[in-house]
């Protein structure tokens, strides 16, 4: 598993549980933060994952707009809080960073939802964020 596809999964595990808990973003990225500082293990993958955490929190009012905009009929309280996550982090790489390939961006959400979400959450991704991607085409 990649160092990029590691920090995917540490910045969903921070999204996921502020949203769950109804955290701030903000407090919870200094949590993890924190506690990373104790795990030099972990450290190669904890640089990205915040990289998109704060992407997150710097841009969160575009991307949830992106979001209600492209998910069409579900807004964004209606979907499952790892749903909503792995479509925050997919929107902020492909809006936000462009040393990752739309498509990569978009395998890893989609893959993601897979493993952990619905049985329709893959689909749902995909077709939210491929619809992003293409807008920026």
């Amino acid at each position: 598993m990649s160092a990029r596809t590691k920090a995917r999964k540490r910045a969903l595990d921070v999204l996921y549980s502020a949203d769950v808990r109804e955290q701030p973003l903000a407090d919870a990225l200094a949590t993890e933060d924190a506690r990373s500082l104790t795990q030099p293990d972990r450290k190669a993958s904890w640089h990205y994952a915040a990289q998109i955490v704060q992407g997150v929190i710097d841009r969160g009012d575009e991307i949830d707009e992106q979001l209600r905009t492209y998910a069409k009929d579900w807004p964004l309280e209606r979907m499952p809080a790892i749903d909503r996550a792995l479509l925050r982090i997919g929107a902020w790489e492909i809006l936000c960073n462009p040393e990752v390939p739309d498509a990569v961006a978009i395998a890893e959400a989609v893959e993601l939802a897979g493993e952990l979400s619905t049985d329709d959450s893959a689909r749902f991704v995909n077709g939210v964020l491929g619809r992003i991607a293409a807008t920026r085409a």
